[in-house]
């Protein structure tokens, strides 16, 4: 595709010349180039990935987004389940957050002086170890969820002196080198040579296997996901509970990834709250942004920051540039304000108590449905092998072609059919997985859950449109790998 040669971006290019003074307007340049995004990233950036989106049929023509709905080029409205694996806590293009950055942009503050202190980031630090509490009292601003987690690897091992970093098989921390070592599917680590040396895979809820690798006494810290987004695997209190005291027993320290669970999603500020834990260290992101501009948080406890910060010489010993930016602060400013005074985190514990129920209730219905889990508006539905011999066969098949592909059999008709965006909770697994917005109503709670029964019904009738679904979507994957 020789895009260069489109008159416009000749143009366009031209502008970039200052001395030429032709004015730069990017709206146009979308227009020009309306319905060629495809092409274009699979030209330029990632073409593995256009080819699964187009096998799938999520290669949508999007123009438009509001709230939890996206729009596409024919005026078709989706329901978006996804929130942009939950950036999106409050919608997409939220006029309060948008009319609070443009006021932040308009007001000509200094901005990444570096050499500063900005006012900002300590209005915004204060505001989330409020939402914290238990002895958390520092924070230290990032750019993403992965880079929060590295920033908490760092700081633990500094500060305890220690170098092994326990983690949870099924675990997600991020995909930067050392979260990569961190993560529980194997699928991502893979070619990726050695990683972060001393990283230690744990059981899921296995109490006795943290004690066995704790007693050994070289444990800088346990890192945990309250409720795993990888497969929505749910901490017990239990655990959690034992995991507290046995850190603090070993001189370990407890880490809560609450990059996609945080803020709001689980029906309160952080879903460890629902356990009655204290963490030493807290890491938040995605939501924080107001779906704007890239923000990530370590919350932390002082005693820790003694430790890394030792000295006025110490005193950028972890460091970033764009961390504490006025657009990032403001967006997380403007994001905890919406939270409270719209009672937004309310309405996720109440919208997605609504949605489980409807989820739970098709277990009694559909023999396919094996389990229901998740808080507030962070769920998914676990599919298993039926025991209707008609429906046995089917599903042998199906997983002897690809382990993860009955989980596409719900995901594309959802879209397909009903317009509802949603996604198979990990690799080679039948589950399915909702992170909508937390703004969603009660009319779009059942415009999910009614999509998804019709989709689950067809799917328990043998050589109906799900089954032929899942034939397409084999042949087309075998086509494209092809290609």
């Amino acid at each position: 595709m020789q895009t260069g040669a489109d008159p416009y971006f000749i143009a366009f290019s031209a502008g970039c010349d200052s001395s030429r003074a032709m004015p730069i307007d990017i709206q146009k340049l979308v227009q020009a180039h309306q319905g060629k995004q495809f092409d274009l990233f699979a030209e330029y950036c990632n073409p593995q990935l256009v080819k699964v989106l187009r096998t799938i049929g999520f290669d949508k023509d999007y123009v438009k987004a509001e709230g939890p709905y996206l729009y596409d080029a024919a005026g078709d409205k989706y329901l978006d389940c996804l929130a942009g694996y939950g950036v999106f806590a409050l919608g997409r293009n939220h006029r309060t957050i948008r009319e609070e950055i443009q006021k932040a942009m308009n007001a000509d503050w200094p901005n990444m002086v570096q050499m500063d202190a900005p006012l900002l980031a300590g209005l915004l630090a204060e505001q989330l170890i409020a939402k914290c509490g238990g002895g958390l009292e520092m924070v230290f601003f990032t750019n993403s969820g992965a880079e929060a987690n590295e920033g908490a690897i760092k700081f633990a091992r500094k500060a305890t002196g220690k170098k092994r970093i326990l983690y949870w098989d099924h675990a997600f921390h991020g995909l930067t080198t050392g979260t990569l070592a961190l993560n529980g599917g194997a699928e991502f680590r893979k070619d990726f040579g050695e990683l972060l040396p001393g990283a230690t895979k744990i059981p899921f809820n296995d109490s006795d296997a943290l004690e066995y690798e704790l007693k050994k006494g070289d444990v800088a810290a346990f890192i945990f996901e309250p409720i795993q987004g990888k497969g929505i695997y749910e901490a017990t209190t239990e655990f959690l509970t034992q995991a507290q005291e046995l850190c603090r027993k070993h001189g370990a320290l407890l880490i809560a990834d609450e990059v996609q669970s945080g803020i709001g999603r689980t029906g309160k500020w952080f879903a460890y709250q629902h356990h009655g834990i204290e963490p030493d260290i807290v890491t938040a992101a995605k939501a924080l942004s107001g779906g704007y501009i890239p923000i990530g948080a370590i919350i932390y406890k002082r005693d820790i920051y003694k430790r890394v910060f030792r000295s006025m010489e110490e005193c950028v010993v972890h460091s970033n540039t764009f961390g504490r930016n006025t657009l990032a602060m403001t967006a997380g400013l403007a994001t905890l304000a919406v939270m409270e005074n719209d009672k937004v985190i309310e309405n996720a514990a109440k919208i997605g108590a609504i949605i489980k129920e409807r989820f739970i209730a098709l277990k009694d219905r559909y023999e396919m449905v094996k389990d229901v889990r998740g808080q507030g508006l962070m769920l998914a539905v676990e599919f298993g092998a039926p025991s209707s011999l008609k429906l046995k066969a089917a599903w042998k098949i199906v997983n002897a072609v690809n382990k993860g592909l009955f989980g596409q059999m719900i995901v594309v008709p959802l879209m397909k059919d009903h317009r509802v965006l949603a996604q198979v909770a990990g690799h080679n697994v039948t589950i399915v997985k909702f992170l909508p917005p937390l703004i969603m109503t009660e009319s779009d709670a059942q415009w999910l859950t009614d999509a998804f029964e019709k989709v689950v019904e067809n799917c328990h009738k043998f050589g109906g449109h799900a089954w032929k679904v899942g034939k397409d979507l084999a042949v087309n994957a075998a086509k494209a790998s092809r290609m």
